[in-house]
């Protein structure tokens, strides 16, 4: 199957709006008034502390604000930094938003990968069909928006390839993920099609662990840990602005590292 792509660069002015309006929810407002000192979101943009709507209206502007500007300045052309399985961080970390016995069991004999949305292409994958695919592998750090970061060696299929063979468009502007965990996010085309973007099937070698993310895992050393979802079974190809878990609750949406 031929591996052409579509344009992979959708309009960044109409996802920053989409993301934009998704910023007046409660808790998004509830999270940013975390983040900042009201004392000095005031003193900067001459808002009144007591006024919530003056307030929520700043928040949206900042975020984005943030989204603009990391949209603007991703080059879907410039690698991550790699690094020598020397640099390892063995064990590597942990994290999820539960703990680590929470962790979901999905049985492989079972297991299927949905694609639905914007693709013409096979919908329902299996996992033998995803080892059979062309795999390569990478040594990058995740950076994690709590403030640690750890490097680790992952493998798996170049997403680029496979949304190729799942004849997705890829003019779409946004690529949506749902996980095993209820977990959801979702990421601009332009990183999606990057080089170093892995549906990632191994950790250092071996079957990726449920604490890793099995089934599988997109691995994107281009952005925050929170925009790389684990144990993922669906994948929604659309123009229609997806959101995600964090995202949901006042993270940035464009995630950048």
């Amino acid at each position: 199957m031929s591996l052409k792509l579509f344009n992979a660069r959708p309009d960044a002015d109409l996802i920053i709006k989409d993301a934009a309006k998704e910023l007046k929810a409660p808790a998004r407002r509830l999270f940013g008034k975390r983040i900042l000192s009201l004392g000095g979101l005031a003193m900067l943009s001459g808002c009144s502390i007591s006024d919530d709507k003056s307030v929520n209206a700043m928040l949206r502007k900042i975020s984005s604000f943030n989204d603009e500007a990391q949209a603007f300045l991703f080059d879907p052309n410039k690698l991550a930094p790699t690094y020598p399985e020397s640099m390892i961080t063995r064990p590597f970390p942990f994290n999820a938003f539960y703990d680590i016995d929470e962790v979901p069991e999905v049985d492989p004999s079972t297991y299927k990968l949905t694609v639905g949305g914007r693709a013409i292409g096979k919908r329902v994958w299996t996992l033998d069909e995803l080892h059979a695919m062309p795999q390569e592998s990478q040594i990058t750090r995740h950076i994690c928006i709590e403030g640690w970061s750890a490097i680790g060696k992952w493998g798996g299929v170049r997403f680029a390839r496979f949304l190729a063979l799942a004849g997705a468009d890829t003019s779409a502007k946004y690529v949506a993920f749902h996980c095993a965990d209820n977990y959801s996010t979702s990421i601009d085309m332009p990183t999606a099609l990057h080089a170093q973007t892995l549906l990632t099937l191994t950790y250092d070698g071996q079957i990726l662990p449920p604490k890793y993310g099995f089934p599988m895992k997109l691995r994107m050393p281009t952005k925050l840990g929170y925009k790389n979802p684990k144990h993922i079974v669906a994948i929604t190809v659309t123009n229609e602005y997806p959101g995600g878990y964090w995202e949901n609750q006042g993270y940035n949406w464009f995630g950048g590292s």
